[in-house]
């Protein structure tokens, strides 16, 4: 099979991986906050909104696409976001997706609520490891997280602060999904229509959370089916930054920012890099798309401080269109398990193709040689 002619799109992998999940997976990696899910559609019309002119008479351009991030040069301009429950989407998911991400030297981000602990995980993504920090109210949790971490390999810790609160996802819950699952008959009739999940995650046993269930006796959790995840997660303040900066020894990362005011503060805090992120509209829907305000955060904090954004990324395109907003790096998060889910760890490699083909066309068109030059160009304008 071509996957260039049958899967030549973002969207080509999401129909693979609808066919291959049951339904109430595919709610759970598919749908956002909202009846109507307005931030997705706002965030598309935004990206949608920004146009780049194109260049003529450049002569043969290769682009280099090799970027560098926080001391360390990545092969492409993008990485795997974090991705909660990964392992329910697709068995084994957090691993193969690391395992692919360390191969093609791009970064892999694992989250606290993985269904795979950082121990199993680490090895497989080597020096991209990226660990993803939901922040747990108990300071001996968290210590002890962090040194697992560590020590499991990950070098760069990402914390997550736009999550104050269980987002209201209704597609999901029309879905019956509940985290962990719950199984009801019918979500066993949608396994049953989907063998090769179903014979995966017989393989690998119930999606769970399995970070989380090792500190629920310790957190005082009645029981697992309190929801593990709840045991763990706290809600920090500036303090709580403060002391994990403090803690950690490593790159320090904060995703979720769309003020320019916090982003400052954080760059005055000491983080090394900001996240701007709507959780591509999966927490909150009444706000801003993400990418209206990345250019005000980078006039805040500064041309050379480093921005990573996510939300709504559909292809190369929106990548260099995040670049042109202010972007140092791009993240995506669904995509990749379209593409997992759909064709297997082949579709992975299908997606950095992908990717990678449509953002050097489109920066040939633009008569671009690099990023950093786009960057540049766009700077005084932007």
């Amino acid at each position: 099979m071509d996957l260039d002619t049958t899967h030549p799109a973002i969207s080509d992998l999401r129909r693979a991986a609808r066919r291959r999940i049951p339904g109430f997976v595919f709610e759970y990696l598919d749908s956002a906050t909202g009846d109507r899910e307005v931030g997705v559609r706002t965030t598309r019309a935004a990206l949608d909104a920004i146009h780049l002119l194109p260049s003529i008479l450049h002569g043969e351009t290769d682009p280099v696409l090799e970027t560098p991030l926080l001391g360390r040069t990545y092969a492409r301009p993008f990485g795997i976001a974090p991705v909660g429950m990964s392992g329910l989407i697709w068995p084994d998911a957090e691993r193969l997706l690391a395992a692919e991400a360390a191969t093609a030297q791009i970064p892999y981000g694992l989250s606290t609520v993985a269904t795979q602990v950082p121990e199993r995980v680490g090895p497989k993504a080597g020096k991209m490891g990226w660990f993803q920090l939901y922040p747990p109210a108990d300071p001996a949790i968290r210590d002890d997280i962090l040194a697992r971490a560590k020590a499991s390999g990950f070098e760069t810790l990402v914390l997550t602060v736009d999550v104050p609160a269980d987002s209201r996802r209704e597609r999901q819950r029309r879905a019956n999904l509940t985290i962990p699952p719950k199984i009801t008959a019918r979500m066993v009739v949608q396994m049953a229509l989907h063998p090769r999940w179903a014979l995966g995650m017989a393989q690998h046993g119930r999606p769970s959370l399995k970070l989380a269930e090792s500190y629920v006796e310790k957190s005082g959790a009645a029981s697992y089916m309190a929801h593990a995840g709840k045991a763990i997660r706290g809600a920090p303040d500036w303090a709580y930054l403060d002391a994990l900066r403090a803690g950690w020894d490593g790159d320090f990362i904060v995703k979720g920012v769309l003020r320019p005011e916090d982003a400052t503060r954080l760059k005055d805090a000491g983080v090394d890099a900001i996240w701007v992120s709507d959780h591509s509209a999966r927490q909150f829907e009444g706000g801003p798309s993400a990418i209206t305000q990345l250019p005000q955060i980078r006039s805040a904090v500064g041309p050379d401080y480093p921005l990573i954004y996510d939300s709504g990324i559909e292809g190369g395109l929106d990548i260099l269109r995040a670049v042109g907003m202010g972007a140092d790096f791009v993240m995506l998060g669904r995509a990749w398990h379209f593409a997992l889910a759909g064709l297997g760890p082949r579709g992975v490699r299908h997606l950095i193709h992908l990717l990678t083909e449509d953002l050097t066309t489109n920066m040939q068109m633009c008569g671009l040689a690099s990023l950093a030059d786009f960057r540049d160009e766009l700077a005084p304008t932007r």
